[in-house]
């Protein structure tokens, strides 16, 4: 891994882990389909009140199958393929504008210490979880 590249995926890990991020990339999308399949079970069922059942159950259901699949979002980071890696990489890059660093601490502490520029980041990074990885997005009770 290239050092510039090293030193933001360090800074998405330090920010995510500040902000205690937590995502699910893989079942969010069987949750869903639980809850509207047996929202629409119901309603076949039941009628407009069985929807709401079936809604509420599947719903409940749903939120069971994906607890506890939610990781934090630096052991994602660091598993991402060399590709992905590049791509967030080139997000975060545009965000930080000619901002100059010399080593991923440096890098940190600057981000860190600017309220704007972290949040920034931030944005870049989830944009990038929920847009390209269609992760759902939770943050640490």
């Amino acid at each position: 891994m290239a050092p510039r590249m090293e030193d933001i995926m360090r800074l998405c890990c330090e920010i995510s882990a500040h902000d205690q991020i937590k995502v699910a990339v893989k079942n969010s999308t069987k949750g869903a389909a639980v809850a509207g399949g047996t929202a629409f079970v119901g309603g076949l069922l039941g009628g407009p009140p069985g929807i709401a059942v079936g809604g509420a159950i599947g719903g409940l259901l749903g939120s069971w199958l994906t607890s506890g699949q939610f990781k934090p979002l630096p052991q994602i980071l660091m598993e991402l393929p060399p590709a992905q890696q590049n791509k967030l990489c080139d997000d975060v890059v545009a965000v930080l504008g000619s901002l100059t660093w010399t080593d991923a601490a440096q890098l940190i502490a600057l981000v860190m210490g600017n309220a704007t520029l972290q949040q920034q980041v931030t944005a870049a990074l989830l944009s990038y979880i929920t847009k390209e990885l269609r992760a759902e997005v939770r943050y640490q009770d």
